[in-house]
């Protein structure tokens, strides 16, 4: 089987997929996932990353006959035949996952980035979070360090909130400190963790608003698996939120479909 795979290269994760080199670009199928910690060595990441996608697909390297990178480590990347920016990748991914989403929020580990796209990808509105280490990740995995609680309970747990406490600060260094306060002060975990859930969802939604929300809303990367960040959200923006299984693997998936565009129009020129 001849394939086209897409990594992302991102701060806290590495994700990549495989689809099929042939077919029609919008619906190929992800046939292979992977994912993993980047840590300090991104080359690796990368290269395990697709290994691990190719192994899922039942596939070996040499089915690979095409391969592009997006994510803040893109360049590290060794075996990529084209780099892609991450809001291309998410645009695109965001949308062939799914087809009606207007305007897509991506939450990642380190930024927030929110988009107003056509039917066809295309971005014609742009964001990105600019305050220190306001990523939502980042900020939500501090609070739960803080609280000892593990990420995959946090969305849970905070939905059982019954007096949320305010947390003020958007540096996540300071919010830790401000979490340690409430629980000197007795307040309980549900009640702190939306409480945060709340202050990240604030400048999120914020920053939808300054591109223009036009319905349909989807979600897209990691964060979006947190469903009380998910409920804090739609409550603030009056409008459901898109959710996809693959949401995770947007920016890898939007990769593979544009480098097997590319692949294409390389394979065009060379019969013409």
């Amino acid at each position: 089987m001849r394939l086209a795979g897409g990594v992302d290269v991102g701060s806290r994760m590495t994700k990549a997929v495989v689809i099929a080199a042939d077919g029609r670009e919008r619906n190929g199928a992800i046939l292979g996932r992977g994912s993993l910690y980047t840590r300090f060595d991104l080359a690796a990441a990368a290269a395990q990353a697709m290994e691990a996608a190719l192994a899922d697909a039942g596939a070996t390297r040499a089915d690979l006959v095409y391969q592009a990178a997006t994510g803040y480590g893109r360049y590290q990347a060794m075996e990529r035949d084209l780099q892609i920016t991450e809001i291309t990748c998410h645009a695109r991914g965001g949308v062939a996952l799914m087809p009606d989403a207007r305007t897509i929020l991506d939450l990642g580990a380190q930024n927030a980035r929110a988009f107003r796209i056509l039917g066809s990808g295309r971005v014609v509105g742009f964001r990105m979070n600019d305050k220190c280490a306001s990523g939502a990740g980042r900020f939500i995995e501090r609070v739960a360090r803080a609280l000892e609680v593990e990420l995959e309970r946090v969305g849970p747990l905070s939905l059982q909130a019954d007096a949320p406490c305010a947390i003020s600060s958007i540096c996540a260094v300071l919010a830790e400190s401000e979490v340690i306060n409430h629980v000197t002060n007795g307040e309980t975990i549900p009640n702190i963790l939306q409480g945060t859930h709340a202050s990240i969802a604030d400048r999120l939604c914020s920053l939808v608003r300054q591109v223009g929300l036009e319905p349909p809303f989807a979600l897209t990367g990691g964060v979006a698996r947190n469903r009380g960040l998910v409920h804090a959200i739609e409550e603030r923006l009056g409008v459901p939120v898109l959710l996809h299984r693959d949401a995770e693997h947007a920016g890898a998936y939007g990769a593979a479909l544009l480098g097997r565009q590319r692949l294409r129009q390389l394979a065009a020129a060379t019969t013409a």
